[in-house]
């Protein structure tokens, strides 16, 4: 392998601490956008199947909303943009 002047003396430690809470912040922002994609596929399949693309739109808009409370609250977190899932899970039943 090349040798690049390194000594194992001078390569820092690792900082597990930061790689610790990267780590929370990759899960949390992943759980979020996975759910908010899962209510935005939702809201297409209501205004595609039923034709209201009225309430597509509002779960659109719900979900942005809901998406950024989710990344904002890391309390909430998916839940959040689950309320405009299940809203529009609802709607594609109902209507």
């Amino acid at each position: 392998m090349a040798d690049h002047g390194h000594s194992a003396a001078e390569t820092p430690d690792m900082d597990y601490a930061e790689h610790e809470r990267t780590y929370r912040g990759f899960l949390h922002f992943a759980e979020v956008g996975t759910v908010a994609c899962l209510a935005i596929v939702a809201a297409l399949a209501v205004g595609g199947t039923k034709h209201a693309w009225g309430t597509a739109l509002v779960g659109t808009l719900l979900t942005l909303v809901g998406s950024v409370v989710g990344i904002a609250a890391p309390s909430l977190s998916w839940k959040a943009p689950a309320v405009p899932l299940v809203l529009m899970l609802l709607a594609l039943l109902l209507m």
